[in-house]
């Protein structure tokens, strides 16, 4: 059975005597189960023999419907005695309205055939997605009134198709379809876990990761069915939404950018800064200069010899540094060397 079935069953064992006369869609109902997931819950309890349900015709024409939900599975016959056990001589549960209210007498007896009236069963109204069962089999043709627009509802999917999806997900549609897919396929290599539709709709976005992260689908399915536990899985749901969140791979680092190539190395030219007397000598430039670093702080050198009329030379100046800056201070004042 899946787990609305378990739980409805569980719940229903829990409560106290006084509530257990009431319907069981109206005690499903205070799970938030209803629909679709209702539905399903209630065929497997019967499939299972826990929920048997009987349908009879009262003298007035009014349909009942008796509901027994045992503990332990229960054959038809089996829950027949119970049935009868209960109430020997109606041969159906007892109901307290039953008891306290006596049958009308036949002239106050309405006709046995139209559109039949709701009946209250234990002090509450039918459920609405019973109302074809408590009908009869048979009822008389009437004209159909035409019917009323509807105003069109979204389908809410927790309560229809089971839980919710990851809305943390950003998944592209079609990695959610393939997410989806891959854990409905599990239930072939391992029956306990099945997964219903609304379940793995509920999984995709975690599973979808994985793809995201460069996991094929051979391998997720590789990864999710790989060292089962030795107790067995109790819920697939829970189990397969454990391994996907914490066995998802890490994303990969991103790449560190690429380091800028080094600057191009620039040919040996002439100094143009030693004059015409001196010795040539070559340099690299870094840029469009055309003079070395010497000669470009002898040539700013001399400038401040001619303004200050000075020969003074800082202690770290080369030789060739003075010669040069006495030559360029010369010129600029307009006498050779």
């Amino acid at each position: 059975m899946n787990s609305d079935a378990k739980v409805l069953l569980l719940y229903v064992q829990g409560l106290p005597d006084s509530a257990t006369d009431r319907p069981l869609g109206e005690l499903a109902r205070k799970l938030d189960m209803k629909g679709r997931a209702y539905q399903q819950a209630k065929k497997q309890l019967t499939e299972h023999g826990y929920f048997h349900e009987w349908r009879s015709q009262g003298d007035g024409g009014r349909w009942t419907t008796e509901q027994l939900l045992s503990s332990t599975p229960l054959t038809r016959d089996e829950a027949g005695a119970v049935r009868a056990k209960l109430s020997p001589e109606a041969g159906q549960l007892a109901r307290p309205e039953q008891q306290s209210c006596p049958p009308p007498p036949p002239g106050a007896q309405g006709p046995a055939v139209g559109e039949p009236a709701s009946r209250p069963v234990g002090g509450y109204e039918p459920e609405e997605e019973h109302d074809e069962e408590n009908s009869p089999p048979n009822p008389p043709s009437e004209p159909k009134p035409k019917p009323q627009p509807q105003p069109q509802l979204k389908p809410n999917p927790e309560s229809e198709d089971g839980p919710a999806p990851d809305p943390d997900t950003t998944a592209t549609p079609r990695q959610l379809a393939r997410a989806e897919r891959v854990l409905l396929s599990l239930r072939h290599s391992r029956r306990e876990l099945l997964l219903g539709v609304g379940e793995a709709r509920a999984l995709a976005g975690k599973a979808a990761r994985w793809l995201e992260r460069g996991v094929t689908e051979s391998d997720l399915r590789h990864a999710l069915l790989a060292e089962p536990p030795k107790e067995g899985v109790r819920s697939a749901f829970g189990f397969l939404g454990h391994r996907l969140t914490h066995k998802c791979p890490v994303p990969a680092a991103p790449a560190a950018p690429p380091e800028p190539p080094p600057p191009p190395v620039r040919a040996l030219i002439v100094c143009t800064g030693t004059g015409t007397d001196a010795e040539e000598h070559l340099f690299r430039p870094l840029g469009d200069e055309t003079e070395c670093a010497e000669c470009r702080r002898a040539t700013a050198y001399a400038s401040w010899m001619v303004d200050t009329d000075t020969y003074d030379f800082p202690a770290d100046m080369t030789w060739r540094q003075r010669v040069v800056a006495v030559a360029k201070a010369d010129a600029l004042r307009g006498r050779t060397a």
